[in-house]
């Protein structure tokens, strides 16, 4: 499966979410209003990555240890975003994890509870 299709998957799996682009790349949102994953293909570099919310510390605790997976995003790393680079080799369990952190921490408490129910 294509990268960017994995991604999408993982992201409109998310209560209400939905896919526009947004500065050329291909952008999640929660309620098509507040950004929770960035696509970004070759954008500010040469590689392909996606820039994600993240709950405070996780930026600075992946980047630390794991600088070949995971980057400060500009524009959006001083807020505590979290870059993952997706060319090279990616646990996509973390990274679905990842995901759903950025959802918790975009969206609203009635579309965060649905993804706790049963």
């Amino acid at each position: 499966m294509d990268v960017l299709e994995r991604v999408r998957g993982l992201c409109l799996g998310m209560p209400e979410a939905t896919e526009r682009p947004s500065h050329g790349e291909p952008t999640w949102f929660v309620r098509d209003k507040k950004v929770f994953v960035m696509y970004a293909d070759q954008h500010h570099d040469d590689r392909v990555a996606v820039w994600m919310a993240a709950p405070p510390g996780v930026q600075e605790s992946l980047v630390a240890a794991d600088p070949e997976h995971f980057f400060r995003p500009p524009y959006v790393g001083h807020r505590g975003w979290l870059g993952v680079y997706l060319d090279v080799e990616v646990d996509w369990d973390h990274f679905e994890d990842l995901v759903e952190g950025a959802y918790r921490q975009i969206a609203p408490k009635t579309l965060i509870a649905r993804l706790d129910e049963p």
